[in-house]
Parts: structure tokens; sequence; C-alpha cells
């Protein structure tokens, strides 16, 4: 067995996330990372390894520790894999990849591996995905769907702590911005089509 079907392995067995940030998601993330890496000159393995770690520590969205989230697992994830047959450079660069992939660091990463994993891990916040992760979320933190007054945030700001459908416009509909790569450029405007197209039919519901 590889370090790469190790690692699996050990994150199937310990990863408690919501069903948000389950291990199927980060399997999810680990085909994007394949998906993405075919276009650029890199070995995905450490990027692998990274969407393998990126969310070994997750809390909750409510948690005030959420937003330390990618730090903790950086940590966690530099502890793990020093057990395996990485050298002190490729830990280096999957730990900067992990701290430096969430949307809330605000940061674009420093290397390719970094922006890979980013862009792997937004992925999957867009299209049909993540309109099913994103209520999930909510109905874990109890969240009323909608605000009743405005729906679509038309005249205040998005307020993702108290209605789930404004997380749309606080996070989601941003990705396809923020992507570094060229192939998640092209499938973030695919799936931000998906969300925009269920928030219209939602408008029509309500």
């Amino acid at each position: 067995m590889n370090d790469l079907k190790r690692l699996e392995f050990q994150v199937r067995k310990q990863i408690q996330n919501d069903p948000a940030h389950d291990f199927e998601h980060v399997m999810r993330v680990c085909k994007n990372v394949k998906k993405i890496a075919k276009h650029e000159n890199i070995n995905p393995n450490l990027v692998l390894a990274a969407a393998l770690l990126h969310d070994v520590v997750s809390f909750p969205k409510s948690d005030k520790r959420s937003k330390t989230s990618s730090l903790k697992s950086a940590q966690k994830a530099k502890e793990i894999l020093k057990r395996y047959n990485y050298t002190q450079n490729e830990i280096k660069t999957v730990v900067d990849a992990i701290a430096d992939h969430s949307f809330s660091r605000n940061v674009t990463p420093k290397t390719i591996e970094g922006m890979i994993l980013q862009d792997a891990d937004r992925l999957d916040a867009l299209g049909a995905i993540g309109i099913a992760r994103t209520f999930s979320v909510g109905g874990a933190e109890n969240r009323p769907i909608y605000s009743t007054t405005d729906p679509f945030c038309r005249t205040r700001a998005p307020d993702d702590q108290n209605w789930t459908v404004d997380h749309f416009y606080h996070k989601l509909l941003l990705l396809e911005k923020k992507m570094n790569t060229k192939f998640a450029k092209k499938e973030a405007k695919r799936r931000t089509k998906i969300l925009k197209e269920f928030l219209a039919e939602l408008g029509q519901e309500i």
C-alpha cells in the first residue's frame, strides 16, 4: 500500500465532520484535483495528499473556531505526514497548501499545489453538490432557509449566520472570479450557472 492509500485509509477512519465536510467531500476534492492537475505541469501526488488532509480538523460553522479550521488542519497534517515517506520540503508544500486553501483566509496560495487544492475545494461548493452542501449545513445549524423580507439580499448585506440562502451571496456566487487555474475557471462558470438557475427557480416558488 503506497503512502496516498495509507493516508486515505487513515482519514476515512478518523474524520468525524458534518455531512458537508465528510469523507465523501474529501473524495470529491481529490477527484477535482486529478481533473485540474491534468492541465498543469505538476506531479499531483502532493496535492492529493493535501486534499486528503485539508479538512482533517473541521469545526462547525457556528463555532467561533471555524475560521481556524484550515490552520488547525495544516498543523495536524504536519504531524501525520511525519509518519510517512515525505521529505521536509514535501511536507511544507502540503502544509502550506492546506493552511492557505480556505475562503475565510482570503489569500492566494503561494504554490501551484496550493492553488490547485484551493480550486478543487471551491469547485465542490458550486453546482448541484454545492447547493446540497449549503442546505445540509443550514439544516444542521437550524437556520431558516431565507429571509422573508428580502430573500435574495437585494437591499441588505448577506448574513449567512441567520439565513441559508444568504450563503450564495456571501460566498458561493463570488467563487467563480476567485479561481486560480484555467480548468477550474471554466468548470466554476458552468457550476455557477446551476446556482443562478436554482435561485431563479426559488424566486418563482416563494
